[in-house]
């Protein structure tokens, strides 16, 4: 007869990513997705932004093996909804910001991810 183990299981909130890094060390790798939000102060006329992170750190056998199914869903996806596009609306964002940076020597921080 074998023992029987309680398990308790704590889920995260559900988080949604603008924006991802990942930084390596000799025995992890680290992918810290992060949610920038802007914020009205009405105290305040200077823009501010709320950023939160997610970090998730693997051994790189892990990494590995992550990019394999991230490929393997993403077929998956593309066969049933098709091929997956960047937005027109961030495209046109990209192109705006670009013609900016152009136009000034001190370009304000990229937060497009």
């Amino acid at each position: 007869m074998s023992e029987q183990i309680n398990l308790n299981i704590i889920d995260g909130d559900p988080f949604f990513a603008h924006e991802a890094s990942i930084n390596f060390n000799p025995t992890q790798i680290t992918f810290d997705f992060k949610c920038i939000t802007p914020r009205t102060d009405p105290r305040s006329k200077k823009p501010s932004f709320q950023i939160k992170h997610n970090v998730i750190m693997v051994d790189p056998w892990h990494a590995k093996n992550l990019i394999t199914v991230l490929q393997d869903v993403l077929k998956n996806y593309e066969k049933e909804f098709g091929k997956i596009k960047m937005p027109k609306s961030i495209e046109k964002a990209q192109k705006k910001h670009k013609a900016q940076k152009k136009e000034s020597s001190s370009a304000a921080p990229n937060y497009m991810g």
